[in-house]
């Protein structure tokens, strides 16, 4: 109740629903980047497992990667990604 008070004090009209909102936002925008980090991933490792295997592949192409901002590195080595068993669902239902 004390932070709800509070809330309302900063914003009198949606109180702590706007900050839920807001953050609900940004947990919705971040969960689509890391779909996008993930289907990178596995983009990356079924051309290396190719051009290792024998079969000529060509390197991924600048198109399949246009989700990601231009001049960005790569933040995680593929051996470190881990399974999210709640992606693309409401943080709420996990």
């Amino acid at each position: 109740m004390v932070y709800e008070a509070n809330a309302r004090v900063r914003d009198p009209v949606y109180g702590c629903v706007g900050a839920i909102s807001s953050l609900q936002r940004q947990v919705d925008q971040l969960q689509t980047q890391l779909a996008l980090a993930q289907a990178e991933v596995v983009h990356l490792r079924t051309w290396y497992a190719t051009s290792v295997s024998g079969v000529v592949a060509s390197p991924p192409s600048k198109s399949s990667l246009s989700a990601v901002e231009p001049g960005s590195k790569p933040l995680f080595l593929l051996d470190m990604v881990v399974d999210q068993p709640c992606i693309g669902e409401s943080m709420w239902s996990c």
